[in-house]
């Protein structure tokens, strides 16, 4: 029981690089989905979504896109680090959670 514990032990740590990669990857992708994703919902704004400190844009439409910009990061961060992991498993033999 003890050898499965430390082959977990150095899977997670050869992963460290592999999930600090695919963060940044998730972040850069995130974005470009959710300003896609903002654009078709809303079409009579052509800029960027609002900003906390944009005082043109009333509380609701501000928070809204938060709300669609956190859901969709924490999916793409989920499939991008869920795909990373399987990557890993199959180069290793380990899987890099648990």
């Amino acid at each position: 029981m003890a050898k499965k514990k430390s082959s977990n032990t150095s899977a997670k740590i050869l992963y460290r690089p592999v999930g600090l990669l695919s963060g940044l990857i998730s972040g850069a992708l995130a974005g470009v989905v959710f300003k896609q994703v903002w654009k078709r919902v809303t079409p009579q704004h052509t800029e960027d979504a609002p900003k906390a400190l944009e005082s043109e844009f009333d509380v609701k439409e501000i928070l809204f896109a938060a709300a669609v910009q956190g859901a969709i990061f924490a999916v793409v961060k989920a499939a991008v680090d869920r795909g990373g992991a399987r990557v890993f498993q199959r180069l290793t033999g380990e899987w890099p959670g648990d």
